[in-house]
């Protein structure tokens, strides 16, 4: 690919002799592919032996795997069962840096399409809460639909710039990731368009742009709080220098150190203007050095007390009429018992996460789980309550191989036959859940969402 003249020669002369070496990557047409498995729904080890793809470990993310560029694992409904999500194998480091655990309140500030977010969703086991933002109206609904399709059950999606959050939320989150727009330097092979876009220019206002999210990010993280910062470019404006001056400016947060494995390198203090030691700590992946496009990865702890937040929490609003319909199909149609914080939205309901802020006068996307909809004496399961569960917890399963026309054409959106009359019961592909059939006399009603139905 043909690389804009300015950003070639400023990576000459910031690589110099490793210039070649970086190059000459551009020059190649291969990309790498990768898939990180969801272990909410599968576990890892398992998947590498029974996946119906030719698979090898990402070394710095142990959930991740390099497919052959010839699969199409998106094509498979299995992709649609959430077991995974296609994922750049660079950007799978990002979320292994901040690791939440389970029971943690965390921040996926600029969270869209959500390849971070649902990797975070998983390490915290669905525990605790996880806000996935994006100041995008277009890129959140893509966010909330793979929250959904990966299983997430602790998230709340919300569409707001970042300091409305800050107003919202000071002193709040134990961990937060801040993935920033940038000016894409690392993903020129993967996105050949972005590099038409490219300008020092652009750089400089990316850089400023992040200064503003960080000093967001900074106000809603409480003492003794993890922030991970990471950018998709190589530009040290966007990166060194952006942490340069984040330590300049808060002078309570501390670099801690991340682990150079796989390929990854420390990142370059002599890039900056003070030359911090520290920013060593930083790293950067570079795409002749490992198998992946370019990354860089902050991680910085907060060590000045913050106030506790005084926010309000979420009460139930659901009206006892719909949660009586929800309870009736409950008892009808599974075997595992739903409890938390009740709210709905019209006739829609779901419950929250635990805990859960007061969400009102944001604007919010998706929270918690989407249990579905009360109509009329009768209770419509929504299709992000299928993919939270497992088969074992539905009273009744029709299991379909992932090998058959029938799973086709059910993701098609098509009816079947099965001449049984038990009512609402769980599709699964190989014992994955898949959606939501209504069996009545014989057949099949099918609901799987029209907006995801195979064309």
């Amino acid at each position: 690919m043909k690389l804009p003249e300015a950003f070639a020669a400023k990576m000459r002369t910031l690589l110099q002799q490793e210039a070649d070496a970086f190059l000459a990557v551009y020059e190649r047409e291969e990309k790498t592919n990768g898939l990180r498995v969801n272990p909410l729904k599968i576990d890892p080890d398992a998947w590498a032996k029974t996946a119906p793809f030719s698979l090898s470990p990402v070394p710095f993310c142990p959930t991740g795997f390099y497919y052959d560029p010839n699969e199409q694992p998106g094509k498979h409904p299995y992709h649609a069962a959430g077991l995974y999500y296609i994922q750049e194998p660079s950007a799978m480091a990002v979320a292994e840096t901040l690791r939440p655990a389970p029971g943690e309140r965390v921040l996926d500030l600029c969270a869209a399409p959500g390849g971070k977010t649902t990797q975070l969703g998983a390490m915290m086991e669905n525990k605790g809460l996880l806000v996935a933002n994006d100041i995008h109206p277009k890129r959140v609904k893509a966010l909330a639909e793979n929250v959904e399709r990966l299983g997430l059950t602790n998230t709340v999606v919300v569409n707001e710039a970042p300091e409305t959050l800050a107003e919202r939320f000071p002193g709040f989150f134990d961990k937060i990731l801040v993935d920033a727009p940038c000016s894409g330097e690392g993903m020129f092979r993967k996105e050949e368009e972005a590099a038409s876009f490219w300008s020092q220019a652009h750089v400089e206002e990316c850089a400023a742009r992040q200064r503003r999210i960080l000093q967001s990010a900074y106000a809603m993280l409480k003492e003794g709080g993890i922030l991970v910062y990471s950018t998709c470019t190589f530009s040290p404006e966007e990166n060194e220098q952006t942490i340069e001056w984040l330590l300049e400016t808060y002078e309570d947060l501390r670099l801690l150190p991340i682990a150079n494995i796989g390929g990854i390198e420390p990142g370059r203090p002599e890039w900056t203007k003070t030359k911090r030691s520290d920013l060593v700590h930083t790293v950067r992946l570079w795409p002749h050095r490992v198998k992946g496009e370019g990354h860089f990865i902050a991680k910085l702890q907060k060590q000045r007390p913050t106030p506790s937040w005084r926010g309000r929490w979420a009460k139930s609003n659901a009206p006892k009429t719909v949660l009586r319909l929800y309870r009736q199909f409950e008892q009808e149609a599974l075997r595992t018992e739903r409890s938390g914080v009740f709210v709905s939205f019209g006739t829609h309901v779901s419950v929250l996460p635990d805990p859960c802020p007061d969400l009102s006068g944001l604007k919010v996307v998706r929270v918690g789980l989407h249990l579905g909809e009360a109509k009329k004496e009768r209770f419509e399961p929504n299709h992000a309550l299928a993919l939270a569960l497992r088969a074992e917890e539905a009273r009744h399963v029709l299991d379909l191989a992932s090998t058959s026309e029938e799973i086709v054409r059910y993701w098609r959106g098509e009816t079947l036959s099965t001449g049984g009359d038990r009512g609402w019961l769980l599709v699964t592909v190989d014992g994955f859940p898949f959606a939501w059939g209504k069996e009545v006399k014989g057949t099949v009603k099918n609901f799987y969402p029209k907006g995801l139905r195979l064309g």
